[in-house]
C-alpha cells in the first residue's frame, strides 16, 4: 500500500524521542513501522501540517441538521515556518537514524526503488502552505529539503486562497478562489516539479488551479459529495475535472468524510468506503482512484483503526469484486504513475 495522506509527522514531532516512537508507537498512534509492517503499509505522503492554536473542538457548533465549524485564523508565517521545520528535521531524523528501513524519498524512482527493497518511502508534502511567504520565500528551501507535494491551504484562510469549511451538510461553493499569490504558488510548483493537491480547497479555489495548473489534478484525501455532502468532498463536476486532467483521489478514510449522515463515528463500516470507491471509479476510472488514509488525523473505522488493519480494507475490495489488476491500482499503482508524471 502506498498511500496519499498521513498526519504520522505532527504527533512524531512532539515525542521526546520520534525514532522510537516511529519504531513502535505502542498504540499511541495510527502509523509507525511495527503497524506499517503488518498492514503491508509500504510508503505514502507524510504532511506537515500546523494546526489551529487552542482547542480541538473549538469553534463547533451543532446545527439543526448537523454541524459548522467556525473558520480559524492561520498562523503566522514565522510559527508555521518553525512548526513545519520541525516536521522536516523529524523526518530526516527517523530516515537517517534507520537507514534500511525508511527512507525520505524526492523522486517517483526513489519510491518504486525503496518499495522493491522493502524500505517504508517517506515524501512529504504541506498540508496548507503557511510556511512559505506570500512572495514565495521558502518554496525553494522546502523543496531542497525534500517537499514534493503541497495542498495550498487547509480548511482555512491564507494568503493563497481559502480552505473548505468543516461542516454538515455543505457545498464546497464556498468563498473567494486562489489569491495572486495563490496563483503564483501553482505556476512555481508546476515549474518546480511540485504536485499539488486540492484536497482542502474550496470549489473557486479548485476551479482557479484547475484553469491555472499543468499538471494533473490530485486530491491526495478526499470522497464523493454525491455520498457525504460535506465541502471537504469533491462533487461530480469536480471529479470530472479531475479525470480529464489526467489526476487522482485517494480515497480518506475519515469517517466524517465517508459516512452519508456525517457523523464521525468509528463504528462505520467498510462498504461506506467501497461506496465511495464505487462511484470514484465510476467516474474517475480505474486508474484515478487510490487510498489516502489520513492517519493519525481522523477518525478511522473501527474495522481498519490503523496501518496494521490495510489488508481488513483490501479484503473488502476483493470481496466486493475488485480483482487483482484493480487492486494492485488502487493500493500503490495509481499513486506510483502519478508520482511519476508529477514529481521533477
Amino acid at each position: 500500500m502506498f498511500d496519499g495522506h498521513n498526519d504520522t509527522l505532527l504527533r512524531l514531532a512532539s515525542c521526546p524521542d520520534p525514532v522510537a516512537a516511529f519504531q513502535d508507537a505502542a498504540g499511541a498512534g495510527h502509523l509507525d513501522l511495527a503497524l506499517a509492517r503488518r498492514g503491508g503499509f509500504a510508503g505514502g505522503l507524510f504532511a506537515c501540517f500546523v494546526p489551529p492554536e487552542g482547542p480541538r473542538d473549538a469553534g463547533f457548533a451543532f446545527t439543526p441538521g448537523g454541524y459548522v465549524v467556525a473558520m480559524p485564523d492561520p498562523p503566522s508565517t514565522a510559527h508555521a515556518r518553525r512548526r513545519t521545520d520541525a516536521m522536516v528535521a523529524c523526518a530526516h531524523r527517523i530516515a537517517a537514524a534507520l537507514p534500511g528501513q525508511v527512507r525520505l524519498c524526492r523522486t517517483a524512482a526513489d519510491v518504486r526503488g525503496s518499495m522493491t527493497a522493502g524500505v517504508l518511502a517517506m515524501v512529504l508534502h504541506l498540508e496548507g502552505a503557511e510556511a512559505i511567504c506570500a512572495g514565495l520565500d521558502g518554496l525553494e528551501d522546502l523543496h531542497g529539503q525534500g517537499v514534493r507535494s503541497i495542498g495550498p491551504v487547509w480548511s482555512r484562510r491564507n494568503h493563497f486562497g481559502a480552505g473548505a469549511p468543516f461542516q454538515y451538510p455543505g457545498t464546497p461553493d464556498t468563498g473567494p478562489g486562489l489569491t495572486a499569490a495563490g496563483l503564483a504558488l501553482v505556476g512555481a510548483c508546476n515549474e518546480m516539479g511540485v504536485m499539488l493537491d486540492v484536497s482542502h480547497l474550496n470549489a473557486a479555489g479548485f476551479w482557479d488551479l484547475a484553469r491555472t495548473s499543468r499538471a494533473p489534478l490530485v486530491a491526495t484525501h478526499s470522497n464523493a459529495h454525491a455520498i457525504c455532502p460535506v465541502p471537504r468532498n469533491l462533487t461530480d463536476d469536480q471529479l470530472r475535472a479531475i479525470r480529464d486532467s489526467g489526476g487522482l483521489v485517494g480515497v480518506s478514510l475519515s469517517v466524517s468524510e465517508l459516512r452519508p449522515d456525517g457523523h464521525n463515528q468509528a463504528a462505520t463500516p467498510l462498504a461506506v468506503v467501497l461506496r465511495h470507491m464505487d462511484h470514484l471509479l465510476a467516474i474517475l476510472g480505474p486508474d484515478g482512484v487510490a487510498i489516502g488514509s489520513d492517519f493519525d488525523g481522523a477518525v478511522l473505522p473501527e474495522e481498519v483503526g490503523n496501518a496494521a488493519g490495510l489488508q481488513r480494507l483490501v479484503a473488502a475490495m476483493a470481496g466486493h469484486g475488485y480483482d487483482d489488476e484493480l487492486l494492485h491500482r488502487i493500493c500503490h499503482g495509481n499513486w506510483l504513475g502519478m508520482l511519476e508524471r508529477s514529481l521533477a
